[in-house]
């Protein structure tokens, strides 16, 4: 219940701290690229029940069909333009804070995968991330916030690196979380989430959780 309330309030502060730099964020997406402002995906929630994830707009509409499918490359030519800036900043995930007032997800968790991605978790490994509620930032998210690099850098395919390499990694973090979560541990996550964004190549989450998952 604490969770939730804090979940509501900073979700909902955050919401009207961003509305000013929505309105251009909003003009460029109706002007450029396909003109769609939003994208919504499948993604599993709390409890292995779907739900419909909010996104800005950053690649072609129909790129859950083209290439490498629910995998995003580095330099992935279906993204847009102005997707490209979106991404990097992740303001391109803010529209979440509607998933998040919706109940769909927490600030905190386990990132929601697309149904492809999340069969590549053991069972075990499915119940633990589904017994907690999606999150907007996590554990994960922060080891792979360059995920697209890592992809690029191998020589296996994409789907053959991402079922062998990046997604066993993935469930040992969420099973970390799920192991140590707490509020301090939610808002130290906030804190490395924001420091990772403006120092891409820090490690600081090394030197905070000395006992994360090699």
């Amino acid at each position: 219940m604490i969770k939730r309330l804090f979940d509501i309030l900073m979700s909902s502060i955050t919401l009207l701290i961003f509305l000013p730099f929505a309105i251009p964020i909003v003009i460029v997406l109706r002007l450029t690229g396909e003109g769609k402002i939003f994208y919504l995906q499948k993604r599993m929630g709390y409890g292995g029940e779907p739900f419909q994830l909010f996104k800005f707009a950053t690649m072609l509409k129909d790129s859950p069909n083209l290439g490498p499918g629910d995998i995003t490359v580095q330099n992935d030519p279906r993204v847009l333009p102005a997707g490209k800036f979106l991404r990097k900043t992740k303001l391109n995930e803010v529209p979440q804070i509607l998933n998040i007032l919706k109940g769909d997800m927490s600030i905190v968790g386990p990132r929601p995968l697309t149904p492809k991605n999340f069969a590549y978790y053991s069972e075990d490994d499915q119940k633990v991330v589904s017994s907690m509620r999606p999150g907007l930032t996590g554990i994960g998210s922060i080891v792979f916030r360059d995920e697209e690099s890592i992809i690029s850098a191998s020589d296996k395919p994409v789907d053959q690196c991402y079922r062998e390499e990046i997604a066993p990694y993935k469930a040992k973090l969420e099973q970390w979380y799920h192991t140590h979560r707490s509020f301090i541990t939610d808002l130290l996550i906030i804190f490395v989430t924001a420091w990772v964004v403006i120092n891409s190549k820090s490690t600081i989450y090394r030197k905070i959780w000395k006992d994360l998952p090699a």
